[in-house]
């Protein structure tokens, strides 16, 4: 199984996960356009997505969906709250198929298991993906790591974890008080240092490689993500996906 991540951060996001012919977008929150030319550097067309697991309604998640899915027949695969959302919002229910937290769908070589994560949206997932081999644990956009989350993500092999914020930039920073209260939250971002906790969680029980997620470009920078990481886990490979362009490919 391959993960690459095209975009990351609240100016988009999208990432495609491949596995012996089968392919994946997780989100669709940068344009048609964008989603469609990131492909073709990988010899893809949109007709080759099997699906689009979308993790919540959020704009940065799901901007360029509806623009996409008219050049291809993927469904989209997301939780029963998001999927309101998205009905909601002019989407076409017969494109979409809901998921109930733990229940797992088989899409050719790939199976695909979302699980809650505590986030100010309708119903937010993370996923869990597995090919041939072993697991990865796809967790962004939450607030705090939950005992479900720590279940679900427990012995992956990789994970592309949240690394959003550094607390001190972010009170000191620019911000009106109450997005930074927003983001601090239970149901905001994860900071750097909880990031850092979870991932030495998930190395204890087997994660050999690790991918940093949705990072803030106003309130932490790459160096002090991976530099609080690295105090919780040493010498450990990991990693920044960029915000506008492709992550290195992760194999698992």
């Amino acid at each position: 199984m391959r993960y690459i991540s095209f975009a990351s951060g609240s100016s988009g996001n999208c990432a495609l996960i491949s596995e012996s012919g089968t392919h994946i977008l997780l989100d669709a929150g940068i344009s048609a356009r964008r989603i469609k030319e990131a492909l073709s550097r990988f010899g893809l067309r949109p007709e080759d997505v099997s699906a689009v697991a979308v993790t919540h309604e959020h704009s940065d998640h799901i901007g360029g969906l509806k623009v996409f899915l008219k050049a291809c027949a993927a469904e989209v695969y997301t939780s029963r709250g998001t999927a309101g959302a998205l009905i909601s919002s002019g989407m076409d229910p017969r494109r979409i198929h809901t998921m109930e937290a733990g229940e797992t769908s088989t899409l050719g070589r790939l199976t695909l298991t979302p699980f809650a994560t505590p986030h100010d949206a309708a119903e937010s997932f993370g996923y869990i993906l597995r090919g041939a081999g072993e697991k990865l644990a796809v967790v962004t956009d939450l607030g705090c790591v939950t005992p479900e989350v720590e279940r679900a993500a427990e012995g992956c092999a990789a994970a592309v974890l949240e690394a959003n914020h550094d607390v001190e930039m972010l009170r000191s920073g620019p911000y009106p008080y109450p997005l930074k209260a927003r983001i601090l939250g239970s149901r905001g971002h994860l900071s750097n240092e909880s990031c850092a906790a979870f991932a030495e969680f998930l190395a204890e029980r087997g994660m050999k490689r690790l991918l940093l997620a949705h990072l803030s470009a106003e309130n932490n920078t790459p160096e002090l993500a991976l530099r609080a990481v690295g105090e919780r886990l040493g010498d450990f490979p990991a990693e920044t996906a960029p915000r506008a362009a492709f992550s290195r490919v992760i194999e698992v």
